[in-house]
């Protein structure tokens, strides 16, 4: 069996994430036992949700837990198996974690799953026709549930949940409006993914500046929003909500560091007769077959063209992941591990 380099969790931040947090380390991979296989990683996933979960409060799901794998997903080729289920040379996806190499119980559901390369990049199973990518897909239909001709809103619009947001959206015959950070990710926006405007958040230093440039990007007003960020962002759109409009919230990366999140004008969602509801898509599993089948077809024709930025080797992992969260990456963030 291979030695296995890993990335743990070593200690909780305080405050700002930093890459001492985390620690690589190296050991054996044990002996499979019948039943398992034991899967080779090409790409791991860096997402905004590991940062909450680096932490030690109360949350949607159990912290991340001190002096083990960091967890995430990951996509990669079965190398050893000891299960009917799997052969050597399956292409997989999972959640290995941070690590080369991992032992999956195949036997338990949903813990690995085939995935078909012939016309999906391996990768894009880690984003855009991924967890990312179910996530975009059922704020949209499951919450936002939207109408032709309606205008849709997202943050973090270049992200792997925005473009397929984006992409989803204008299949329903919407209009879609993105917020993201610069002139390159707006202009990939509109010219690649599709978007009809994007507005670039950092031209703006409050709510309110940023709810004029929205209010010209959305001259009927916003139907449907899906919220990555929150703070000034989510006060900027609460500004131009519709009546009866729907906001699903997927994150809210602004208060990842710890601090409260305030909101400006929490009457609105009483006076505007907003839907407000938070998800996670983990918990609708019975959806993700349905998703997933459009995304493929989004990706597989053309009309979702996910973009990626990847680092390269585990030790890149943490400034990577760091790098994320502080909205340097373009697209889906990933490690290469082979």
């Amino acid at each position: 069996m291979p030695d296995n380099q890993q990335i743990l969790l070593d200690n909780r931040p305080s405050g700002e994430a930093v890459a001492s947090n985390f620690k690589l380390v190296s050991s054996a991979t044990p002996e499979l036992a019948e039943g398992q296989v034991l899967v080779r990683h090409h790409f791991l996933s860096l997402d905004p949700y590991m940062r909450g979960r680096m932490n030690d409060g109360k949350s949607y799901a159990q912290p991340q837990p001190l002096g083990q794998v960091m967890q995430g997903g990951t996509v990669g080729e079965v190398v050893q198996s000891r299960s009917p289920r799997f052969a050597v040379g399956d292409q997989v996806v999972g959640m290995g974690g941070w690590q080369q190499f991992s032992v999956v119980d195949a036997e338990q559901p949903g813990a690995l799953r085939k995935v078909d390369t012939t016309h999906i990049p391996l990768s894009h199973y880690l984003g855009a026709v991924g967890m990312p990518g179910v996530t975009a897909w059922y704020g949209l239909v499951k919450i936002i549930e939207p109408e032709v001709g309606q205008t849709m809103v997202v943050s973090a619009a270049t992200g792997a949940v925005g473009s397929a947001f984006g992409a989803l959206a204008k299949a329903r015959g919407c209009r879609v409006v993105g917020i993201a950070g610069g002139p390159d990710k707006c202009k990939y926006a509109v010219d690649e993914l599709g978007f009809d405007d994007c507005i670039d958040y950092k031209l703006h230093s409050s709510a309110g500046s940023l709810a004029k440039a929205l209010k010209q990007a959305c001259p009927q007003g916003i139907d449907g929003y899906f919220e990555n960020v929150g703070g000034m962002v989510l006060d900027a759109v609460m500004l131009r909500m519709n009546a009866f409009g729907r906001i699903a919230m997927c994150g809210m990366i602004a208060g990842y560091d710890g601090q409260p999140l305030s909101m400006a004008n929490p009457a609105l969602i009483l006076v505007s007769r907003l839907k407000v509801q938070g998800f996670i898509v983990s918990e609708h599993m019975a959806v993700w077959p349905e998703a997933l089948k459009e995304l493929g077809m989004l990706v597989g024709s053309g009309k979702l063209r996910p973009r990626e930025t990847v680092a390269e080797g585990l030790a890149a992992a943490p400034e990577a992941f760091l790098g994320l969260l502080k909205g340097k990456n373009f697209g889906k963030q990933l490690v290469k591990l082979i």
